[in-house]
């Protein structure tokens, strides 16, 4: 890049805000311009870009998703400890800073997704998924005259990092935007099962017994 392009390149780092979701303002000499979007930005990744990336930064975080109920409940009328097989299925999807949906993008042939899925991979060598289903048929031990039922977590990944799009010309004046993004996915990790139960309502009794 000619260094003629440098002082554009330090006068225009500028980011979409993740909370907001709106942009940081222009340099005063830049204050005509237009600003344009996130959905404007991502769209123009290595789509009128001379180069769009994603840098990772920081260590990829792996945790627990929300424990939920998953298939159906069973209910046990009897004076005696019951058996019942359910079967469920179960998918986990993804969720990003900037409320768009990866596997849309992935598509719909946008190349800010496969971008991402790119850099996360060869960063942390961990295998980026939009969602992972699982299904499973578990035997519940349900208590006399209680109503159990199945929990599951799902092992999460979540990693952060900031999209660089370079122009050959400027857009909306600047050679060079900034898009912070944080996405959380399912890993490829064994999800957590339980077996739950608690004492049937009289409603339930009613209903069920």
């Amino acid at each position: 890049m000619p260094s003629t392009r440098n002082p554009a390149r330090w006068a225009a780092v500028l980011a979409v805000l993740c909370a907001g979701g709106g942009l940081l303002a222009a340099p005063p000499a830049q204050a005509a311009d237009s600003t344009p979007t996130t959905a404007e930005l991502l769209a123009k990744c290595n789509h009128g870009t001379d180069k769009c990336v994603f840098h990772p930064a920081g260590a990829l975080e792996i945790f627990a998703g929300p424990a939920h109920q998953v298939g159906d409940l069973a209910y046990n009328c009897t004076e005696d400890p019951q058996t019942s097989s359910r079967a469920w299925e179960d998918t986990t999807g993804e969720s990003n800073s900037l409320g768009v949906s990866l596997r849309e993008e992935f598509e719909v042939g946008s190349t800010f997704g496969p971008t991402y899925k790119f850099a996360f991979e060869q960063s942390y060598k961990h295998t980026w998924s939009n969602s992972h289903t699982e299904s499973q048929t578990t035997f519940l031990n349900v208590p006399p005259g209680e109503v159990g039922w199945v929990t599951r977590s799902p092992q999460m990944q979540r990693a952060k990092g900031t999209y660089e799009l370079i122009f050959g010309k400027r857009f909306h004046g600047h050679y060079y935007w900034y898009v912070p993004f944080e996405a959380t996915g399912p890993a490829d990790l064994p999800s957590t099962k339980s077996q739950r139960s608690r004492p049937m309502t009289e409603k339930e009794r009613q209903t069920y017994c």
